[in-house]
């Protein structure tokens, strides 16, 4: 049985090497919000909470088969799923599947750059969130990236963000955050950062 397993894995995992490659980086992201395949099981692949990719328990090597994947990433009700045409396989996502690693501000925008060469525009649409841990107080900030996926912002990244935020009366009190897109994105309660 564990013999059928790994040639169903390592089939699943070509077909899916084969499906992103066909959809070509030139034509943008493949429209995997629109494929339909039936469940074909889980594949061994796991996102860390550190952004590294494994498969059978070693970290794959190659940046540009990361990427490769990170484009037939969906996210369904069920989890995380690399999603063909054809088959649709479960891998494991430990927290986001990508990381921000970047940030710049554009035109009165935050763009995010990931670890895997996406970028985005913070705003209504890709909103920038931050949850705090109730136990330890730290910040967790992450921003939309596309269809339910997000990227956890790493620290250095924050600190830029904390280092431009201003602070605001919001609803919930006052607030230090940050504004992109004409949206205002609280970081942290008013004099946090002090």
């Amino acid at each position: 049985m564990t013999e059928r397993v790994e040639k169903s894995d390592k089939r699943g995992l070509g077909a899916v090497v084969e499906a992103a490659r066909a959809t070509g980086e030139k034509r943008g992201l493949p429209p995997v919000h629109l494929w339909n395949p039936a469940h074909c099981g889980d594949i061994d692949i796991v996102i860390r909470r550190d952004g590294t990719w494994l498969h059978e328990g070693a970290p794959i090597g190659r940046p540009e088969l990361v990427r490769l994947f990170s484009t037939v990433l969906r996210r369904d009700p069920d989890g995380f799923h690399l999603v063909t045409p054809v088959e649709k396989l479960k891998i494991t996502v430990e927290d986001s599947p990508f990381r921000a690693v970047r940030v710049d501000r554009r035109d009165g925008a935050l763009v995010f750059t990931t670890d895997v060469g996406d970028e985005v525009e913070a705003g209504p649409q890709d909103p920038l969130r931050v949850e705090t841990d109730p136990v330890t107080g730290e910040p967790a900030p992450y921003v939309h990236v596309r269809r339910g996926l997000e990227a956890r912002v790493e620290r250095p990244v924050f600190y830029e963000l904390v280092e431009m935020a201003e602070e605001r009366q919001t609803p919930d009190g006052p607030q230090l955050g940050v504004t992109s897109q004409g949206a205002f994105f609280p970081l942290a309660p008013a004099g946090a950062h002090r």
